[in-house]
């Protein structure tokens, strides 16, 4: 297993894993910080704790998956005729990509003070990455098209 298509393939599956647990974790703290974070002292808490999480997990994790997921096809050839699978879970990634975009965007918000979702928006919004993930994992494993 020295060939680099697997390393490539070991170091995606790894940055993957840390991106989709801060997609899931961020709109949690969302909902703390949205529900709670008027009380004294808990937003600049909640402030630092989204902050860390996105500069330090997020957006690293996220840039490894994208290099390796183009290294992926580059190594494995799939730039020829491309299954409509791949097609497919590309399509997804750009929305969990996108999704990150909208993370960054509240972080923002709660960091200038000037969010105004209910925890409930981020409740909902927190189910984004778990359905975008099982239809990837989906897309990727069984190649249905």
């Amino acid at each position: 297993m020295t060939d680099p298509y697997s390393w490539i393939k070991i170091l995606h599956i790894l940055a993957v894993i840390s991106w989709m647990a801060g997609l899931f974790y961020l709109p949690r703290l969302f909902v703390y910080h949205a529900e709670r974070g008027q009380t004294a002292g808990l937003a600049e808490t909640f402030k630092i704790m989204e902050r860390r999480l996105l500069k330090a997990i997020m957006r690293p994790a996220a840039l490894v998956t994208g290099v390796t997921g183009i290294l992926l096809i580059w190594q494995g050839s799939w730039y020829g005729p491309v299954p409509v699978w791949l097609w497919l879970k590309l399509v997804l990634v750009i929305g969990m990509f996108l999704f990150h975009g909208l993370l960054e965007r509240h972080v923002a918000a709660f960091r200038d003070d000037r969010e105004g979702h209910s925890g409930r928006y981020f409740r909902v919004a927190n189910e984004v990455p778990t359905l975008l993930l099982i239809f990837i994992v989906i897309l990727v494993v069984a190649k249905p098209f």
